[in-house]
């Protein structure tokens, strides 16, 4: 076995055409004060402005590590293909963080001591996320269960469901319960594969370590308020949406029923566009009825490679 592999942390940046988010991601990634203990492993969904070329000093320097995936996978795609790389390669942990998420120089550390902590019996870690003014980032706020958010951030608590801003794990929870699924593309992925973990083990909100997330504003993706060019890309939502709580029962069948109403409701009184919204809305749900991806697995045969070499 790998041990020095087995010791560090992989941390799995996902970008697409947002270099300059990107150097600063890399540059809070690489102030971190275990970077000891840390490799960065950059997966492009094919970007087309130039990152690659902007990154270039930390790949020849040999900071970080660079994988073009060939073709825009979306986040659901990109992370896929980035936890099951890491898994294959030997690390014992995964840090999985958008391009826009920005850590502070200790988030690593407290994830990695809560990790020595719990040993194995957590199934992942979530760090308090702020905005840009240091607020709460709405976006990613956890969720205790899926009928309540998390409302006070202070301490530690027990959560179910966390985003992909800042989530840490173990390299053997991947291989119990499998990877992302890729065919999401977007939305949902981190909601579906955060509760699929928790159905196994305990998780946690972790509020001593801390990251920035530079998204644009602190609203989330909402279709009541999506402008007119925006509003297709809900198909996804509301289609990955049934996968999410299919895996919860009746009970996740009656969250995603009075959930659909409240947003159908939302539409009629407060949307414009307020037809093809609603179209969107049942076309997505219809669709995800018939959508079953089939749960994926890191390769066993190159995992165990990497843990003789």
């Amino acid at each position: 076995m790998n041990t020095d592999m087995r010791n560090k942390t992989a941390a799995i940046v996902v970008t697409y055409n947002r270099k300059a988010l990107l150097q600063k991601n890399l540059e809070s990634l690489l102030a971190q004060t275990q970077k000891e203990y840390l490799d960065v492993l950059v997966i492009d969904n094919a970007s087309t402005d130039g990152t690659r070329e902007a990154i270039d000093g930390y790949v020849t320097k040999s900071l970080i590590k660079y994988y073009n995936t060939g073709a825009n996978l979306g986040g659901a795609g990109g992370f896929h293909f980035g936890i099951k790389l890491a898994v294959e390669l030997g690390y014992g942990t995964l840090w999985i963080l958008d391009d826009d998420t920005m850590p502070t120089a200790t988030a690593l550390e407290e994830l990695r001591k809560k990790d020595s902590e719990y040993g194995e019996r957590y199934g992942f870690l979530s760090s308090k996320v702020l905005w840009k003014d240091e607020s709460i980032c709405t976006m990613n706020i956890q969720k205790e269960t899926k009928w309540k958010r998390m409302r006070e951030f202070d301490h530690e608590k027990s959560i179910q469901y966390a985003s992909f801003v800042s989530l840490f794990l173990r390299a053997d929870t991947v291989r119990k319960v499998g990877l992302p699924y890729k065919e999401f593309f977007i939305w949902a992925d981190d909601w579906e594969y955060t509760r699929r973990i928790s159905k196994t083990k305990p998780c946690y909100y972790e509020p001593s370590s801390v990251v920035n997330h530079w998204c644009d504003s602190n609203v989330g993706a909402d279709i009541i308020t999506a402008p007119a060019d925006r509003i297709e890309r809900f198909n996804y939502m509301y289609r990955n949406d049934v996968v999410l709580y299919r895996q919860d029962g009746m009970e996740g069948s009656i969250y995603l029923a009075v959930r659909n109403i409240v947003h159908r409701l939302r539409v009629l009184f407060r949307a414009d566009n307020k037809r093809r919204k609603l179209q969107i809305i049942a076309q997505g749900t219809k669709n995800g009825k018939k959508f079953a991806p089939d749960v994926e697995f890191p390769d066993e045969e190159a995992c165990e490679l990497s843990e003789t070499t």
